[in-house]
């Protein structure tokens, strides 16, 4: 680096005041004479701002600023109390004349120094720091999707189970700051949102290191081994993949196959392998191989839904998917079905264009979303089979969309996609109470609707992580299916769905609920 000493301001000036603020190439320089020598830092406080010229400066040249207490260590920059550092310059004096060192570090060590101060507010979660972090990579120069790449490496490993919404959500963010954001503060918000969630999800986690065994590809035994469980065995194929430069849809064929392979998780291990896709295609192949590693985790983890009783007729009906002799005689209706019910029906429709009945399952799902007895998250007696909340169907509609999209690639994939939508319309059927009236939540201008919905997430005010990633979701998911079809049967209920989740009360802590249920359950206890 190049330095550019400027002359600012005299020895006997900063002596007669002991603190002097001066202004030059568009920067504002706080001077400190402490003993024989003289110090100078940014005069704004990298916190909020506030100027250093009015903090209080030690013997042994520790300022504080006066605001929030935070220290800096002027003879090396060091923040010793806060988080951001603070700018120090170089002194120079001849004959009487303080001289700066007033130039820039090259935009590469800018950055490789911001990128260093993000990951350590992630240490405890300074969401306020992050977004001056992203700020100032937006300011360099530099891109700001480098965060969220980096992000992803300085996380995968410390999801103890694999893949989450903060790496799902990303995606959706980062589509609405390519679509919806204009200002600089509009396009801060979505890097910001998607790495403030990546840090929250690793706060305190210590590292659950991936094997580095690596072993030639094979499709068949990648899948087996996901089956069966086995990380290391599934990592260390994975491993010779990358290795190998498998093709992305050889790779994502196998993983959309064990996606499906079970009605697992609520639909998480379907919509967190269309969301893994679409962010290696957004971010590039540097994120390939963590997102990928975190993807594997999580569908070994994912639970197995169709294994508990509620499910339990899952595997049979698929088993016999399509071999019906005796089509059914009536259109199908999965309203007010049970599991089961709505298993038969899908059954009995089988052999019928899977696409036509993706609209009419979805449909029925949407419906279900939108006369959701929400009243049910104030109820405080009822047993934990009744903790339900707007996710439990929300995710009907986020899996669904996710899942067509494997399916329009790969048609095998049909009947499961088509029996686990009816999973989720029969799971939330004792949920749902249509005699309410739901007029008001309708809409008639759409893109107006989705426009408003979009921007509205860019100011959002839930404070926790997994609610807003849930509305960037089902935003992203419904724009999906209107662009795809806005004449498709299930549009209409299914904007009225999300207009309503969106503006509805969405109770997340159930203090009585938790004692409650504590109570019964500890006193069964023998």
């Amino acid at each position: 680096m190049n330095s550019k000493f400027v002359k600012v301001a005299s020895v006997k000036k900063l002596k007669e005041r002991k603190c002097l603020v001066v202004k030059t190439e568009g920067k504002q320089i706080a001077l400190f004479l402490s003993g024989t020598s003289i110090l100078a830092c940014n005069n704004r406080c990298p916190h909020e701002g506030y100027p250093l010229s009015e903090g209080s400066l030690t013997k042994d040249c520790i300022l504080t600023c006066n605001w929030h207490n935070w220290k800096f260590d002027l003879t090396t920059g060091e923040t010793l109390i806060g988080g951001d550092q603070v700018r120090i310059y170089d002194v120079q004096v001849i004959e009487d004349q303080i001289y700066l060192d007033v130039s820039d570090p090259p935009v590469e060590v800018q950055i490789e120094k911001i990128l260093e101060n993000l990951k350590a507010s992630f240490k405890r979660q300074e969401y306020d720091r992050m977004a001056r972090e992203v700020a100032r990579l937006q300011n360099s120069g530099g891109d700001p999707l480098e965060a969220v790449r980096q992000a992803i490496h300085w996380t995968h490993d410390r999801l103890e189970y694999g893949t989450t919404h903060a790496f799902a959500a990303a995606q959706d963010w980062l589509t609405l700051r390519g679509n919806t954001s204009k200002t600089a503060p509009e396009k801060l918000i979505p890097i910001l949102e998607a790495v403030g969630h990546m840090s929250w999800d690793i706060l305190r986690e210590p590292k659950y290191p991936f094997t580095d065994k690596s072993q030639p590809f094979d499709s068949y035994k990648f899948e087996e081994a996901i089956e069966a469980e086995d990380e290391d065995q599934a990592i260390s194929f994975l491993n010779g993949g990358l290795q190998e430069n498998v093709d992305q849809k050889i790779l994502f064929t196998s993983l959309q196959k064990a996606a499906l392979a079970h009605y697992a998780d609520i639909g998480h291990s379907a919509i967190y392998t269309y969301k893994t896709q679409q962010l290696i295609k957004t971010l590039g192949s540097s994120v390939m191989e963590p997102l990928l590693k975190a993807l594997v985790r999580s569908l070994i983890f994912a639970r197995r839904e169709e294994l508990l009783p509620e499910f339990r007729q899952y595997n049979p009906t698929l088993e016999e998917w399509g071999k019906t002799t005796d089509p059914a005689s009536e259109d199908l209706s999965l309203e007010g079905k049970n599991v089961n019910q709505s298993l038969n029906k899908m059954l009995l429709h089988s052999t019928e264009n899977p696409e036509s009945l993706y609209s009419k399952t979805f449909h029925q799902l949407a419906r279900n979303m939108l006369y959701f007895k929400a009243d049910i998250m104030n109820e405080w007696s009822k047993s934990v089979s009744h903790n339900i909340n707007w996710f439990s169907f929300s995710h009907g509609l986020t899996f669904s969309n996710a899942a067509r999209t494997f399916c329009e690639k790969s048609p095998q994939l049909w009947p499961q996609t088509l029996l686990q939508m009816a999973c989720f319309s029969g799971r939330n059927a004792a949920f749902v109470d249509f005699s309410q009236d739901m007029k008001k939540w309708y809409i008639d201008d759409i893109d107006t609707f989705l426009k408003t919905a979009k921007q509205g997430l860019l100011d959002h005010a839930n404070p926790e992580f997994i609610v807003s990633s849930h509305m960037a979701k089902i935003i992203s998911a419904v724009e999906q299916e209107v662009g795809r079809n806005p004449e498709a049967v299930y549009i209409q209920d299914m904007i009225a769905a999300t207009n309503r989740f969106l503006n509805s009360p969405f109770k997340r802590k159930h203090t009585k609920r938790t004692a409650a249920q504590s109570i019964e359950f500890v006193s069964k206890e023998r």
